[in-house]
């Protein structure tokens, strides 16, 4: 008797708590995976691997994938997260009726840049020596742009797997916004001021701040939920 109301009174934590439990152990997982993929950067082996997959994906510039890929490029740089950033506040207070989106998208894109140049500057790599088609003036590793998109986008795929719509509309921008955060990580190769280690190492950071902030959201909910109620 004692254990069926002391099990029923944890019944809405229980959710949050196993869900904090899978965050930890992916954060630690994603950390572990970053450390020993920058231990690897000065490797011959990395760098042959890096070399031959951005002279493939470069190979195949033409006019109209360039234009594609600067166009998404722009759209992963600053000036392009502060216009899509007021698109998601608009929808987030005017049809779901709640701030606690925007500040919660506003932490997690603050938390990827602020610690992206931190790391930049510690690594200290520099860029590819390839032909750049455009200007960047920062060190290479991770790439700015995939660690953004990751962090970014990759939250609001876990806040658009919460709200309550149609499930072909849920599935649709899930589906858009993997596909941009790909096409923001290519086009940073295609480009050519990117190795794709770079770009594998900005979405391992990103990845990994999208799972600290779902944990710590988490953690809040444990302790919001009222045992006694």
């Amino acid at each position: 008797m004692l254990i069926s109301r002391l099990s029923s009174k944890y019944d809405k934590q229980l959710p949050y708590i196993i869900i904090s439990a899978l965050a930890l152990i992916v954060v630690i997982a994603g950390i572990k995976l970053f450390v020993e993929l920058t231990d690897n950067l000065k490797t011959d082996i990395l760098f042959q691997l890096d070399i031959t997959i951005a002279h493939y994906i470069v190979s195949h510039r033409s006019p109209l994938l360039t234009q594609y890929f600067v166009l998404v490029t722009n759209i992963g740089d600053v000036y392009g997260y502060l216009i899509v950033f007021a698109v998601c506040a608009s929808v987030f207070y005017f049809i779901f009726k709640s701030l606690k989106y925007v500040v919660q998208l506003l932490l997690v894109i603050v938390l990827a840049f602020s610690s992206n140049l931190i790391l930049k500057q510690i690594i200290n790599r520099s860029r590819p020596d390839l032909e750049h088609l455009v200007t960047v003036e920062t060190l290479s590793y991770p790439s700015g742009h995939a660690m953004a998109s990751m962090a970014f986008y990759g939250f609001l795929i876990y806040l658009f797997y919460q709200f309550k719509i149609g499930r072909l509309l849920k599935f649709g921008v899930i589906l858009l916004l993997l596909v941009f955060i790909l096409s923001i990580g290519v086009s940073r190769i295609y480009l050519g001021v990117h190795y794709p280690s770079d770009i594998a190492g900005g979405f391992i950071a990103g990845f990994i701040w999208v799972v600290f902030c779902i944990l710590i959201l988490n953690i809040l909910k444990i302790f919001k939920e009222d045992p006694k109620t």
